[in-house]
């Protein structure tokens, strides 16, 4: 299960553009796809597209409310993550 974890995860962070997402919720808490859109210029089609990648990956939660959909980052996901990341050191 762990290993199957780490894959999806380190796929998952190795984008930029998923990578700016994640350190921007780190630093906001949370945010919709237009946030997302603004933060990276892309398209909303490659939007989801990245989030779809960094939700299936267990990294980011999403949460829709109405039209929007609101993002959080899922930090026991990340402790696990850095978990392994440790055993490597």
């Amino acid at each position: 299960m762990e290993n199957r974890f780490v894959e999806k995860a380190t796929g998952a962070i190795s984008d930029k553009y998923r990578l700016a997402i994640l350190l921007e919720l780190s630093n906001k808490g949370s945010m919709t796809s237009s946030d997302i859109q603004e933060l990276t210029g892309l398209s909303q089609p490659c939007v989801s597209h990245h989030v779809k990648l960094l939700t299936d990956s267990g990294l980011v939660n999403a949460q829709k409310e109405g039209r929007n959909l609101h993002l959080t980052l899922n930090k026991e996901s990340l402790q696990l993550l850095s978990g392994f990341i440790e055993k490597l050191t």
